[in-house]
């Protein structure tokens, strides 16, 4: 169960940026490279994880500029 809070804290912590380039990385890595299909599936998996998280950031700071919007619209 440690295991688990731990790479859940992992991705937690991560930037945007930082999730978008290892993902970047994985594709590379699937797309270039003799990859055995152990591997592949776990890349896929940690792809698919980060693909989530930064589906995530993106929706935060949506919501983040939506706020500043609707603040602005009030000062008018």
């Amino acid at each position: 169960m440690a295991e688990k809070k731990n790479k859940l804290s992992e991705f937690e912590s991560m930037s945007f940026e930082e999730a978008i380039n290892e993902l970047e990385n994985i594709v590379e890595e699937l797309e270039g490279s003799d990859v055995s299909l152990d591997d592949a599936v776990n890349a896929y998996e940690r792809g698919a994880k980060l693909k989530n998280l930064c589906q995530v950031r993106l929706n935060e700071a949506r919501m983040k500029v939506e706020k500043i919007k609707d603040f602005d619209k009030e000062d008018k």
